[in-house]
């Protein structure tokens, strides 16, 4: 086997030990060995032997090239045959599990899934099997189908908690029509709202609003922050900041939430029940995280705090 060279790689030549050489001679005085190549014989104390042609040179003729080798790259061929008779990483085991065959789950489909060309798609609700015509919910009608291992009663609580959200929603809808109402007639249209009154009122949340001071102002956006009472109870209800237009809807909601007090479990919860989500009162609707402030805001807007809304279909019909 090769030693390494001080950078972690294999050569084709390696030191030999004080003890290997002192062994070569009767004479313990003897000391080293000397170089075999033909012009040099120099006395040597820590010679190299050559893997290729197992002869003994000094440091200045230990490789290949500068020896001239007789039997050159026969370490390296060796080596590559090693290489190659070595197993390969999961050779003699099962790589994947075996897919039985079945027919799709499919109300009327004849298609038969778990083959190499047709795997099959499982749906998690309904805990069956489909091809892939039928893998998405709508359909292979998995509303209507009761989930595999299922209890009747877990299928009935599965139903209640599904009338549960669509009645939330319906909630929520109601919520923000009545907010968006009070934002009418708090801030009325330009035509009968001039722009100088705006203007002054928005001058008014800058010098009230807090935020971070190391935002430039003329990358700032001011708004009024609420927290919904029902679902995002605070510490501090409403408050007037200021953010970046560079950051996005879900970096704005985290700073916000400390800002309130809220309980913020975004990152650690999927769960749409949990999740806190931002309302935009003027446009009427609920917020990406990732949209840009600058482009779904303007200073003088009122954004709110709402959780267990879901995903941001519009709050509001126009």
């Amino acid at each position: 086997m090769a030693s390494p060279e001080p950078n972690g790689e294999e050569t084709s030549y390696v030191k030999m030990s004080t003890a290997a050489v002192d062994s070569r001679g009767t004479d313990a005085s003897l000391v080293g060995a000397h170089c075999q190549y033909s012009y040099c014989n120099q006395l040597d104390f820590l010679p190299f032997r050559c893997q290729s042609c197992n002869k003994t040179f000094c440091l200045e003729h230990r490789t290949e090239d500068s020896h001239a080798c007789t039997n050159a790259g026969a370490w390296a061929e060796r080596r590559r045959q090693a290489e190659l008779a070595r197993h390969s990483a999961g050779e003699g085991k099962r790589m994947r599990d075996f897919v039985s065959q079945k027919p799709c789950a499919g109300d009327g489909c004849k298609t038969v899934i778990g083959t190499s060309l047709v795997p099959g798609v499982h749906c998690a609700n309904c805990n069956r099997d489909y091809c892939l015509k039928h893998r998405l919910r709508e359909d292979h009608d998995c509303k209507n189908k009761t989930p595999i291992g299922a209890r009747a009663a877990g299928a009935a609580q599965a139903a209640a908690v599904a009338e549960g959200a669509r009645s939330a929603l319906e909630r929520f809808r109601l919520w923000g029509q009545a907010k968006r109402e009070q934002a009418r007639q708090s801030l009325a249209p330009p035509s009968s709202k001039s722009k100088v009154a705006q203007a002054l009122a928005v001058n008014t949340l800058k010098k009230t609003a807090k935020g971070d001071a190391k935002i430039a102002p003329e990358k700032r956006v001011y708004l009024y922050v609420e927290a919904e009472a029902a679902t995002a109870k605070a510490k501090i209800p409403k408050g007037e900041f200021f953010y970046s237009k560079d950051w996005v809807v879900g970096k704005m909601l985290d700073a916000a939430a400390r800002s309130l007090q809220v309980q913020n479990v975004n990152n650690q919860s999927n769960s749409e029940a949990d999740r806190l989500r931002v309302f935009h009162v003027e446009g009427g609707r609920l917020l990406e995280f990732n949209e840009k402030l600058g482009d779904a805001l303007q200073s003088g807007n009122t954004v709110v705090l709402l959780r267990g809304v879901g995903p941001p279909p519009d709050l509001i019909t126009p």
